[in-house]
């Protein structure tokens, strides 16, 4: 991975450049020693990962990582002395999009720092999964994606949505739902009966439609492809959840390169909270449903944990979000 350093301590910095460099793993992209450099240096030269230091001089991590977000999203990881001294802090970078938090390994006082830092390095390389690639232009009216899992208790929470948001004729939004395939067919005529939405059936190798609700409707899991077109895959067929809303969350952090949303509503289990937070690294919103709207508040409690949801909203105020920042009906 290639990764940005945010650190004013040289001592620090230089101890980070070196567990980076002794992994034989990664390269160092860039060194800044202010938060505004790191966000100009974002945006020059983006980085996989930016390893963000809290306390910095002209503006903090937590600042510098909130117009990261806005403007240039890439995966961060707080890196910092003490951090259990910096709770507060701590807490509002990772609500303004950081991902995790680990101790400085030169500040740490006791073994182990470098491997706990490379472990934390490692498994956001592995949720990322890749850079967002570019949007072909074969499908330029698709400007946004909104993709949604849900599990029990699902489509009446579909309904709803539906009821109250619409996607407009630029958005695009992708409905998994775990249910036996024999009864996808009927899901989808139920739902088109629910709302004034325009609900469809995917078929293998659709293309994104904008103005349009997609619903899978096999029990192979459905991917994003690149060329922005909706493909079934049987592998892998251990998979217990099937279609896997992980997998397709997963899809759309390595393939989709525009804005977009992943929404996690309810249901058993835990599938959809990895890949919930695999969108979340690669720079799109995130949000889970809340408990007290939820029939079944496990998937999206999963959710909230692992910190992949950056929102945490009851079911109407989903809807609400979705028009008030995509717009739609």
């Amino acid at each position: 991975m290639r990764i940005g350093i945010a650190n004013d301590v040289p001592i620090a910095a230089e101890a980070l450049r070196r567990v980076l460099a002794a992994s034989g793993e990664h390269q160092v992209a860039w060194i800044a020693r202010t938060g505004v450099d790191a966000v100009r240096l974002c945006a020059d030269l983006r980085p996989d990962l930016v390893l963000m230091d809290l306390e910095m001089p002209l503006l903090d991590g937590v600042e510098a990582t909130r117009r990261i977000m806005a403007n240039a999203p890439c995966a961060i990881l707080v890196v910092t002395a003490r951090p259990q001294d910096n709770v507060g802090q701590v807490f509002r970078a990772l609500g303004a999009g950081a991902l995790d938090v680990v101790a400085t390994p030169v500040l740490l006082g006791q073994p182990g720092g470098e491997a706990e830092l490379l472990a934390k390095i490692r498994t956001i390389g592995k949720l990322v999964a890749g850079r967002p690639a570019p949007v072909p232009a074969g499908v330029p009216h698709v400007a946004h994606l909104v993709a949604i899992g849900a599990s029990t208790g699902g489509p009446a929470a579909l309904a709803r949505l539906f009821s109250l948001w619409q996607p407009p004729p630029d958005t695009a939004a992708v409905v998994v739902q775990h249910i036996d395939s024999s009864f996808a067919a009927q899901l989808v005529r139920w739902l088109g009966e629910q709302s004034p939405a325009k609900i469809a059936p995917i078929a293998d190798g659709d293309h994104l439609e904008g103005g349009m609700v997609q619903v899978a409707t096999t029990a192979d899991h459905l991917r994003l492809a690149p060329g922005n077109r909706l493909r079934y895959d049987a592998e892998p067929r251990d998979e217990i959840h099937r279609p896997s809303i992980d997998i397709f969350f997963h899809s759309v952090a390595r393939h989709w390169g525009r804005t977009a949303a992943g929404i996690l509503l309810t249901g058993m289990g835990r599938d959809g909270a990895a890949g919930l937070f695999a969108m979340r690294a690669a720079g799109h919103t995130t949000i889970a449903q809340d408990e007290a709207s939820s029939a079944v508040y496990g998937m999206p409690r999963a959710a909230a944990e692992m910190n992949a949801a950056q929102k945490i909203l009851p079911l109407d105020n989903i809807s609400k979000w979705l028009s008030d920042r995509i717009g739609g009906a």
